[in-house]
């Protein structure tokens, strides 16, 4: 019997989802992964991942086929095998450098490689169709609840689902992006464990997602109060995630995107009462770390205003979390500060405290 050859697939960012996407494919049997970790790549080279999992039960000591610190670099290679496909798992922070495009380009082989953003929000695609304008370039929107605790220590609490389509490239052909995404999905499906479901209409499904991500998630951050919380205060609701909400419907609606007459109850119910959940960005915030606040946030707020929609509570917000970034920024040293100046106070206080002593 003649074998199949292993997709070669490379996966970049090894958080919760990231490694829980890993595992599923190389579950399947037909994946070959290498994957790229950065903070917790030692602890991994030396002890593997350990993942509890409620679609895959309790694994030890996992590693994927090949790990890595860095993207590896078949352009220069002759004896690399091209990776078939590159699954993204990474916060899209456009604000601060690399780009997405910039940090899997040494890996991207022109014409073949499809890329495959697991990542939220708005335009994504549109940086990588213009720097690979050969390659197909898919959608993934995780719905799994999946996060690392600790380095190398992973927790995934509810089904793995991955809503998969093609995002359009005018370089190439409709049909090959689909069969692309379509195999894509059937390589997420293989396992048994996991659901990959491919969508045709991927701005539908991304828009869908920005009704809930660009309410709770950006309220959630800038109040630093989970989602239980923020509705038990009720007035939140009303006068800030509920705006938010009808402004995004608003803005698709001018896209060309129909959502649902009642996406914004379904989004508002999304989270249950007693879960107490935090969003990614509230975490992201709380830990020091930055936001994915360009591609939701900002990304709605241009859409707004190229399309003459009025979005004024998403705007007022798009401005508090730019000011939240910020602050990130100098703490990290990314904006230089001039030192501080107490002009003389220090010295005065000094020989005051003298005269009383």
């Amino acid at each position: 019997m003649g074998s199949t050859a292993k997709s070669n697939i490379l996966v970049v960012g090894f958080g919760g989802i990231g490694t829980i996407t890993a595992y599923n494919l190389e579950a399947s049997g037909l994946a070959s992964v290498t994957g790229v970790l950065r903070s917790n790549y030692d602890h991994v080279n030396e002890h593997g991942f350990n993942i509890w999992s409620c679609d895959h039960g309790e694994i030890p000591s996992w590693k994927p086929t090949h790990i890595s610190r860095t993207v590896p670099n078949v352009k220069d290679d002759a004896s690399a095998d091209p990776f078939d496909f590159i699954v993204v798992c990474t916060k899209n922070i456009v604000d601060v450098p690399p780009t997405v495009a910039e940090i899997i380009a040494p890996a991207v082989t022109p014409n073949h490689t499809a890329i495959v953003l697991v990542q939220n929000g708005l335009n994504i695609e549109k940086p990588l169709i213009a720097a690979f304008p050969g390659n197909i370039v898919i959608s993934g929107i995780s719905r799994m609840s999946s996060a690392e605790l600790s380095p190398g220590k992973v927790f995934h609490q509810d089904h793995d689902i991955l809503i998969i389509g093609a995002f359009r490239n005018p370089n190439l052909k409709v049909e090959d992006e689909q069969a692309s995404a379509k195999r894509f999905r059937d390589l997420y499906n293989a396992s048994g464990k996991a659901t990959g479901q491919y969508e045709e209409d991927v701005a539908f499904m991304r828009w869908r997602k920005l009704v809930y991500n660009a309410s709770w998630n950006s309220l959630c951050a800038i109040t630093r109060m989970d989602t239980s919380k923020l509705r038990i205060a009720k007035f939140p609701v009303t006068e800030l995630v509920l705006p938010v909400m009808l402004e995004i419907k608003s803005i698709s609606r001018a896209a060309g995107v129909k959502l649902a007459a009642d996406q914004e109850d379904v989004s508002l119910a999304g989270d249950a009462l007693d879960a107490y959940f935090r969003p990614s960005m509230q975490q992201d915030i709380e830990k020091g770390n930055f936001m994915e606040l360009e591609i939701i946030v900002g990304e709605s707020v241009r859409e707004a205003q190229k399309l003459g929609v009025p979005a004024p509570t998403l705007t007022f917000i798009y401005s508090l979390l730019k000011t939240l970034q910020a602050g990130t920024k100098m703490s990290k040293g990314m904006i230089e500060m001039p030192p501080a100046n107490d002009y003389g106070a220090g010295e005065k206080l000094a020989k005051f405290k003298a005269t009383i002593s």
